[in-house]
């Protein structure tokens, strides 16, 4: 089974949905994952999980021959509102064609109500045909899931094929430096089912995001983790528009990227991983 290579939509932040496959197809990516995170885009409400809403985004997808295969849309679990909100999303991600939706667990203060949603959620993914991916957060905020470890046993309690781990090296640095970002992806592959690679860079203000192979950050060494686990889908996630302050929060800057700019950065992070992982990434 040949291995899903996706690319983020968050470096398209403040451009139309056409624009952004387009750009994606002239780049040779054949995966997008759409990305509904707070503070990594534009402001959304609950009205663009609509089902009219993913007919069309399925439509422009089917249009620009990108394919989805999994949508990142971050809520913490462990909130009395979470399953009505989630359930919307889970809906979503099977109406636009995806088969994994990665997100949050929830704040550890959460966790017997992020359980008590689990049974919920899990039974209408399942339904769905969704798998939940649970992602390590970047944030700084004590969470069910801050190691590997933590995450690989988090997914074991749950015990459902429909619940695994969206494990992010790339968030570790700003959530906790102490940890080893390459250690840590390697205690969580074996509960993953997706994960992220990105490049980020510490600054005295906090931290700023980049191309694949820029330096700065240890991205060959998590790619070449997952060289070892055939088929194992990731995405590569290039928040440019977005920095992470000193404590860690999230905020973008007031105006989005031109093209060029993404279009260097996205090609330029495909022929990095085409490097580490040749005959992988196919060309659209």
């Amino acid at each position: 089974m040949s291995r899903i290579i996706s690319f983020s939509a968050a470096p398209y932040d403040g451009w139309e949905l056409p624009v952004m496959l387009e750009s994606l197809a002239r780049c040779g990516v054949t995966h997008v994952e759409p990305a509904y995170i707070v503070g990594y885009t534009e402001p959304f409400d609950e009205s663009a999980f609509s089902q009219g809403r993913a007919r069309a985004y399925r439509r422009a997808l089917h249009d620009a021959g990108i394919g989805c295969l999994a949508m990142s849309s971050h809520i913490d679990l462990g909130m009395p509102d979470s399953i009505d909100i989630f359930r919307n999303r889970i809906d979503f991600a099977a109406g636009i064609g995806a088969s994994i939706i990665n997100t949050n667990a929830a704040v550890a203060a959460h966790e017997a109500q992020f359980f008590r949603n689990m049974e919920t959620l899990v039974a209408h993914a399942e339904k769905a045909g969704i798998v939940i991916a649970l992602e390590n957060p970047g944030d700084g905020q004590p969470s069910l899931i801050n190691t590997g470890e933590q995450g690989k046993a988090l997914v074991s309690r749950i015990g459902s094929p429909w619940v695994g781990l969206n494990f992010d090296p790339g968030n570790l640095p700003s959530h906790d430096a102490s940890c080893d970002p390459v250690a840590e992806m390697r205690d969580a592959l074996p509960a993953c089912a997706h994960c992220h690679i990105k490049n980020v860079r510490r600054h005295e203000d906090g931290w700023s995001f980049h191309a694949l192979g820029a330096g700065g950050s240890r991205d060959a060494e998590c790619l070449a983790l997952l060289a070892e686990v055939s088929a194992l889908p990731f995405a590569v996630e290039l928040p440019l528009r977005m920095r992470r302050g000193i404590d860690a929060a999230p905020w973008r800057r007031v105006r989005r990227l031109e093209l060029a700019y993404i279009e260097e950065r996205i090609s330029d992070s495909l022929t990095f991983v085409r490097d580490i992982l040749p005959g992988e990434v196919s060309v659209a």
